[in-house]
């Protein structure tokens, strides 16, 4: 009985750890040539999508991968690459929120207001792809954030009938991330699970023209 519950959990193990590298594998394949680092390779979009995250680690120093989707995103508008930047992330409570802590310092960085739109029900990368689809009418995006993130936001948008590129922020020393990578093997797996069961966004709502 013993035996056979070891080959059991040894078996679901090989399952679980062939459909993480699947998912990893299709995800990058399907991104190939589609994610750019250089601002000359990038072609004149409406809307720049960028993807949020916290400003701040734990210990008040600033993230980096928020400071350099900044200096992407300010990089992108200053070179005439896109119009408006559509910030979507979360605000999941008062003392909590993304999409302003992205907008404020990006009016810092010289971004006019009336080109920043936000989305402050970007809770998930789903939510945040379909949203921009669903809410804010964009068929055609520049997707702005580190380029592993790029990638699964990619196949998603591809998936919502999106047509999507990605704009590469600058990425963080392996050390630095190596949580987040970590996640992201999961995060990969889990866009697998949520077209199959067919999840939506937490929140939808009245739609809203960028313009």
């Amino acid at each position: 009985m013993k035996n056979k519950i070891l080959v059991i959990i040894s078996i679901l193990i090989l399952f679980t750890v062939g459909f993480i590298c699947i998912a990893n594998y299709t995800i990058k394949k399907n991104a190939k040539s589609k994610t750019f680092s250089k601002i000359n390779q990038i072609e004149k979009h409406k809307v720049g999508l960028v993807l949020g995250t916290s400003k701040y680690l734990k210990n008040g120093e600033v993230n980096l991968y928020f400071e350099y989707r900044i200096n992407a995103t300010v990089k992108l508008f200053k070179n005439g690459k896109i119009d408006f930047i559509l910030i979507s992330g979360d605000n999941g409570n008062k003392n909590y929120n993304e999409p302003t802590d992205f907008k404020d310092t990006l009016i810092e960085r010289g971004i006019p207001e009336n080109k920043i739109v936000l989305d402050y029900a970007g809770f998930r990368t789903l939510d945040s792809v379909v949203r921009a689809k669903e809410i804010f009418g964009q068929t055609e995006i520049i997707i702005i954030s580190q380029k592993f993130h790029n990638e699964r936001a990619i196949y998603l948008a591809e998936k919502k009938g999106i047509k999507a590129i990605g704009y590469n922020a600058k990425d963080v020393s392996a050390r630095y991330g190596i949580k987040v990578q970590l996640r992201e093997y999961l995060a990969r797996t889990k866009v697998f699970l949520d077209i199959l069961l067919g999840v939506e966004p937490k929140f939808l709502g009245d739609k809203i023209t960028i313009k």
